[in-house]
């Protein structure tokens, strides 16, 4: 079905990662494949030769034979590649080309020139298959992130190819948008689809894939059998630079943070969207110390971003009482003493330079300091290229190296590690826990179990903009917390659990 024939691809800009050198692979028909290994390996370069965007949008030198079902691919138009792999981004914003939701399932089918009824036909299949009826005909800028990825998918289900291609599709869901994406690729397996997922999570893909392709510095490493893969140790995976395959073999970092008393109070805090009659935030009181780092969980529309944008005082209508070492903060005081970096970093990158960005983050500006932050976040190389023109990841490091360099006191990180791999996820962790052993307090909006289990030393659960659970990451905090994430598949929550 896929086939590479010595195909070896250096991208125009001289960029060295994420280049290939003699790949030949062969991917079956009917087959899922999970492509792996540390950012920068090629895994998105080897989607973008299947799907086409190499050579005809990203230019380079390539060479070899990038072969689907016979047709060297470099040598199709775009349309004609398009009838045979669809294509699911990192961020589904991407590739929409409408506004509402069903003029987007339709949009591929009319490019191909079906009939009317066809599609038609088409649209009511793909609705009823993926349970998103409740969700056509609507504006797709006001969907969460996973409804957006749930319409990426279904549009491209509507067009029917034969061979798929994600390329890190789980980097902006949360829990439970992940497990519907599983079952999403669960209906392509079945169908018989040819499905390759290039992917830094890899937990929940245990039980779908058929072979596993690591790759390392451009080049095919290694092919494991899905047996053979499974079998493979939680060591062994850490050494490749891969996450677990089961949350199940999640275990806790030793704490390093620093404690203190509590230091930052919540009293009557409340915020109520306009138009609205419930309160999307609504804390009685909350009380946390300095020196934590905590991490914030829910489920999608409980309240996390709305209680992050409320505490650093971008949400003006907010109302109740925040107490910091003993004084009470303004609005003003509080966008003063807060940091936040925002799950979609694009929002907060304005400089022209990685380094003039850091930077620009500084009260007084100082190049060495800021060198050092680059480099403790595998930067450095990078300092003198525009920021929009860095991977997701790579941005949101950046984003993160801006907060470091702060100094404030108060931080907020909001998906910090949407997009990265093993270990730039841990070299985050490293500059949080760094952060935290000078007393900074840090609120950490996340959905990676694994993140929280390398830095974070408190949790603290929303649901319908209330605490549910406050409490230390002890061995009592981190089962509740495993809890959550591992029953999600089984439709249990920690809530649940927590008396």
């Amino acid at each position: 079905m896929v086939e590479f024939r010595e195909v070896s691809f250096s991208y125009a800009a001289g960029e060295q990662k994420n280049s290939l050198r003699d790949i030949n692979l062969t991917i079956g028909e009917g087959e899922l494949v999970l492509l792996c290994g540390e950012s920068g390996c090629g895994k998105t370069t080897v989607t973008r030769l299947i799907n086409g965007l190499i050579p005809h949008y990203y230019e380079g030198e390539l060479r070899g034979e990038i072969l689907i079902d016979g047709k060297n691919v470099s040598e199709l138009p775009l349309y004609e590649t398009a009838r045979m792999v669809g294509s699911v981004f990192q961020n589904p914003r991407s590739q929409f080309f409408n506004v509402d939701t069903t003029s987007e399932l339709a949009f591929g089918a009319e490019n191909m020139g079906l009939p009317e009824t066809e599609i038609r036909q088409r649209l009511h299949r793909v609705s009823g298959e993926f349970q998103i009826e409740r969700l056509m005909g609507r504006n797709i800028f006001q969907l969460s992130g996973g409804e957006k990825q749930k319409i990426a998918c279904a549009s491209v289900s509507v067009s029917d190819p034969q061979v798929l291609v994600l390329d890190e599709p789980t980097s902006n869901l949360d829990d439970k948008a992940i497990e519907e994406l599983r079952r999403l690729i669960q209906i392509w397996k079945n169908k018989g689809k040819t499905i390759v997922v290039a992917e830094h999570r890899l937990y929940f893909l245990r039980e779908l894939i058929d072979r596993v392709i690591y790759m390392q510095n451009g080049c095919v490493r290694e092919i494991y059998g899905a047996q053979e893969f499974r079998k493979l140790s939680t060591l062994s995976l850490e050494q490749m630079g891969l996450r677990p395959l089961s949350l199940d073999r999640l275990t806790k970092e030793k704490d390093e943070a620093v404690k203190r008393a509590a230091s930052l109070n919540l009293s009557g805090f409340s915020f109520c969207y306009k138009g609205s009659y419930s309160p999307a935030i609504d804390m009685e009181r909350l009380s946390v110390s300095q020196g934590e780092i905590i991490a914030v969980i829910g489920h999608n529309g409980a309240g996390k971003s709305t209680f992050a944008r409320c505490l650093c005082g971008l949400e003006k209508k907010s109302k109740g009482e925040i107490g910091f070492q003993e004084a009470k903060l303004t609005t003003k005081q509080r966008l003063k003493k807060c940091y936040m970096v925002m799950q979609d970093v694009n929002h907060q990158l304005f400089a022209e330079s990685v380094l003039d960005e850091v930077l620009l983050s500084m009260a007084e500006e100082d190049e060495d300091k800021a060198s050092a932050i680059l480099d403790s976040l595998d930067l450095l190389h990078l300092k003198d290229l525009h920021p929009m023109s860095l991977s997701g990841g790579q941005k949101q490091r950046v984003a993160i190296a801006g907060a470091v360099a702060s100094e404030r006191e108060i931080i907020i990180f909001d998906e910090p590690t949407s997009g990265l791999d093993l270990r730039h996820m841990k070299e985050v962790a490293g500059n949080l826990r760094k952060l935290a052993a000078m007393g900074k307090t840090l609120f950490v909006i996340t959905h990676d179990p694994e993140f929280i289990l390398y830095c974070c030393t408190h949790l603290l659960q929303l649901e319908n903009g209330k605490v549910i659970a406050n409490e230390p990451l002890d061995a009592s905090g981190t089962k509740k917390m495993l809890d959550y994430f591992t029953g999600i598949s089984s439709n249990h929550t920690m809530s649940k659990q927590v008396v």
